[in-house]
């Protein structure tokens, strides 16, 4: 695959069209930028947010506003509040999202994080 880069812009998040994803509870508002092997997504979960699967997927996650829990399929938690960042490779946890109050996420993933594909 031939990484032609990304030229410099800017992203007004305003009008970037928002998707509508359902949680187990509440639901996620998802506004995407992709590029060749990495997505940028400013992600709103609504308040009593739970995600309805376990994601494998690598991300970087940093909180703008709000708080979100970030369970693990083995029991453990942490919370993000604003300021926050957790970072996790592909298929490294099994992890989903739940929130009280909702939160504002900035979160980056692609093909950067799958260890899969480094040499």
């Amino acid at each position: 695959m031939e990484n032609n880069g990304i030229p410099f812009q800017t992203i007004v998040w305003s009008e970037i069209p928002k998707t509508e994803h359902s949680g187990t509870t509440g639901v996620a508002y998802w506004q995407t930028m992709e590029f060749e092997g990495l997505r940028v997504r400013y992600v709103e979960y609504s308040k009593n947010y739970e995600a309805d699967h376990w994601c494998e997927k690598g991300h970087i996650v940093y909180c703008l506003k709000g708080e979100v829990i970030n369970e693990l399929k083995d029991g453990t938690s942490s919370v993000l509040t604003p300021g926050m960042s957790y970072i996790v490779s592909d298929n490294l946890s099994s992890h989903r999202s739940i929130t009280k109050n909702g939160v504002h996420l900035l979160i980056i993933d692609g093909a950067f994080l799958n260890l899969s594909t480094q040499a």
